[in-house]
């Protein structure tokens, strides 16, 4: 059952070039997810591709100057801001990529406590707090006094203790070490296997892989294939993107050869498809017009080639 849908979705930046003159910045140009009940979705691709984007507007905590079009959707219903407003915390909960999210003046167990929904809260933070081995006299200390990687676990905490119905964990693992990253990805597949949604973006494949349903990739602002996530596995063979198997191959793992050329900047974006300046298969087909998601063998692809 979907519980979030992101159909089209469009995002640019009103900015001031020379003077008082105004120009839009397109940065989002084409995303599309579905996320289901029960499902772990992880949304890969390269800096600049449009990931914490979408999870802010999916919040509805983008800045004044932004304008969005396209469609959200939760449980059914359209996506406003006043309904957004009210789902904030409750029932969608962000994981924050930056740890300046943290209240300053306030200290972290109770932070994580305001935010427990689902039993006793001083119970949920410490239960939490040991899985992801942080000491019991961490909820005595202030943001200011935790490392990185504790602050992040903090961060963690805040959401695995809302009880929320969908969880956006924007890069949580960064700073972490293996042994913590392994207790977090399998806190997100409990909530998961407990009816929760979970959109994991990272750019650590290799830990989604091990917790997640499908794989979004995301390039240039645009969603260009949603797959289930056992077709990484191999030479990337039963992928349907060139972009994506690009991808998978130039992990270290894999046969470690990078991409040629750069993801375009928002202001220079090529016409038609984003990846045809790159891309092996381009035709002048594909600078006509960027290519429609289309279903392909269980998964969907954004290419006119994909077979």
């Amino acid at each position: 059952m979907s519980v979030l849908e992101v159909k089209d979705l469009l995002i640019s930046f009103n900015q001031y070039t020379s003077g008082l003159k105004q120009q839009q910045l397109n940065v989002i140009s084409n995303l599309t997810i579905t996320l289901e009940k029960g499902e772990i979705l992880a949304v890969v691709g390269a800096s600049g591709s449009g990931k914490s984007l979408l999870a802010h507007a999916i919040l509805g905590i983008l800045p004044s100057n932004a304008n969005v079009s396209g469609t959200l959707r939760y449980d059914g219903e359209v996506l406003t801001p006043a309904k957004q407003a009210s789902l904030r915390g409750s029932e969608i909960a962000l994981i924050p990529q930056s740890v300046n999210y943290l209240d300053p003046l306030m200290r972290v167990g109770n932070q994580v406590r305001t935010s427990a929904r689902v039993e006793n809260p001083v119970t949920a933070q410490r239960k939490v707090f040991e899985r992801l081995h942080l000491h019991e006299n961490v909820e005595k200390m202030y943001p200011f006094q935790l490392s990185g990687g504790m602050a992040r676990r903090t961060l963690l905490s805040t959401a695995i203790v809302s009880g929320a119905k969908v969880i956006i964990a924007d890069e949580p693992t960064p700073g972490l070490d293996p042994v913590v990253i392994k207790e977090a990805m399998e806190s997100f597949r409990e909530l998961a296997d407990s009816g929760c949604a979970v959109m994991l973006i990272t750019h650590d494949i290799v830990s989604a892989l091990s917790i997640a349903d499908k794989i979004a990739v995301f390039y240039a602002g645009t969603t260009v294939e949603i797959a289930p996530v056992e077709n990484f596995a191999g030479d990337g063979e039963a992928l349907r993107h060139p972009y994506s198997k690009a991808l998978w191959r130039a992990l270290p793992q894999n046969d470690f050869i990078p991409i040629p050329g750069a993801q375009p900047h928002p202001g220079d974006l090529p016409p038609g498809c984003l990846f045809a300046p790159r891309c092996p298969l381009a035709t002048p087909e594909c600078d006509r017009g960027q290519p429609e998601m289309r279903t392909l063998r269980d998964g969907m692809v954004r290419c006119i080639h994909a077979t």
